[in-house]
């Protein structure tokens, strides 16, 4: 059996082989495109014998184009934690692409029954699971969008915090938007702030635009015009 360590990275795979006995068969690197993938499949498959079972690929990741690719094309592929080729690659700590992908082939050889081999999932499945994170990665933005919002209505402007409930609704950002300023806020009168309250379909627009005059009219904390300019 071979055992393929690839170290994978945007541009550039570097890829190292060795055989059941430690012993050096490869080490080449390979574009990031269809003709980078299929030669790496070819060189695998030649130092296999052209025999799919006898090849285990290591990699850093268990997602991405060339994992699908070589799911697609047979391979069987066993995700490692980063970490523990950090950990591998201790005390130098030195971090180099043929280095990490010997330990990664090392890692296969030495520990292969104890690594999860990676199985493909249904399409609905694989759909699924995109969704999910990309999901995720968009509640992540939002917050981290949201509390940098957050910080700066604070340097200059922070009745507006309360105004409305949540910093990331439709009608607080478009508040924003038509009042940027303490100043400017100070400028409207009960009836306008209602009638901006009804165009966004508020259920007391009444009640809640004297609430909202009457916290702007209290005394506030104000930033110097250079802050205000600059934040609003």
């Amino acid at each position: 059996m071979i055992f393929a360590g690839i170290d994978w990275a945007d541009a550039t795979h570097q890829v190292v082989v060795i055989d059941d006995k430690a012993r050096m068969l490869a080490d080449f690197s390979v574009k990031h495109s269809r003709p980078g993938l299929d030669e790496l499949g070819r060189k695998l498959l030649k130092l296999a014998g052209q025999d799919l079972a006898n090849v285990a690929c290591i990699v850093e990741t268990s997602q991405g184009l060339l994992i699908q690719y070589l799911l697609e094309h047979g391979f069987a592929v066993y995700p490692v934690n980063p970490k523990l080729v950090d950990h591998r690659r201790k005390p130098s700590g030195a971090k180099s692409d043929p280095l990490d992908a010997r330990l990664l082939a090392d890692i296969g050889r030495a520990e292969l029954p104890y690594l999860r081999q990676l199985r493909p999932d249904s399409a609905i499945i694989e759909e699924l699971k995109m969704l999910t994170r990309d999901q995720d990665d968009l509640i992540q933005e939002r917050t981290r969008l949201t509390n940098k919002l957050i910080a700066c209505l604070k340097l200059y402007y922070p009745v507006a915090l309360d105004l409305f409930s949540h910093a990331n609704t439709p009608i607080f950002l478009d508040f924003l938007q038509a009042y940027p300023t303490l100043e400017k806020a100070l400028e409207a009168s009960v009836p306008e702030i209602a009638v901006f309250l009804k165009t966004h379909k508020h259920p007391q627009p009444n009640k809640t635009a004297v609430a909202i005059w009457t916290k702007l009219h209290e005394p506030q904390l104000e930033a110097n015009a250079a802050t205000t300019r600059a934040k609003a």
